[in-house]
C-alpha cells in the first residue's frame, strides 16, 4: 500500500509541475516572448515536409533553467 502512495505522490507532483511549466510557456506567448522564433531557430521547408529545429530557443530555455535550479539549490542550503 506505501508504495502505490508514493507513486500516487510523484504522479500528482509531476502532473502539477507540468501543468506549471504550460502555464508558463502559455503566458510567455501572450506576453508576446518570441519563443520558437528567435533568429537562430532553423526552419526547412522541402516540397510538402518542414523541419522546425530551435537551436537559440533551446538554449535560452536551458540557461533560465540553469540559473532558477542553481538559485533553489543555493536557497535551500
Amino acid at each position: 500500500m506505501n508504495d502505490l502512495t508514493t507513486l500516487a505522490k510523484v504522479l500528482l507532483a509531476l502532473g502539477l509541475v507540468l501543468a506549471a511549466v504550460g502555464g508558463g510557456l502559455w503566458l510567455l506567448g501572450r506576453l508576446g516572448v518570441p519563443l520558437g522564433r528567435l533568429p537562430g531557430d532553423l526552419r526547412f521547408e522541402i516540397g510538402g515536409v518542414s523541419c522546425f529545429v530551435p537551436l537559440a530557443t533551446s538554449i535560452l530555455v536551458s540557461l533560465v533553467l540553469t540559473i532558477v535550479l542553481n538559485l533553489i539549490v543555493r536557497m535551500r542550503r
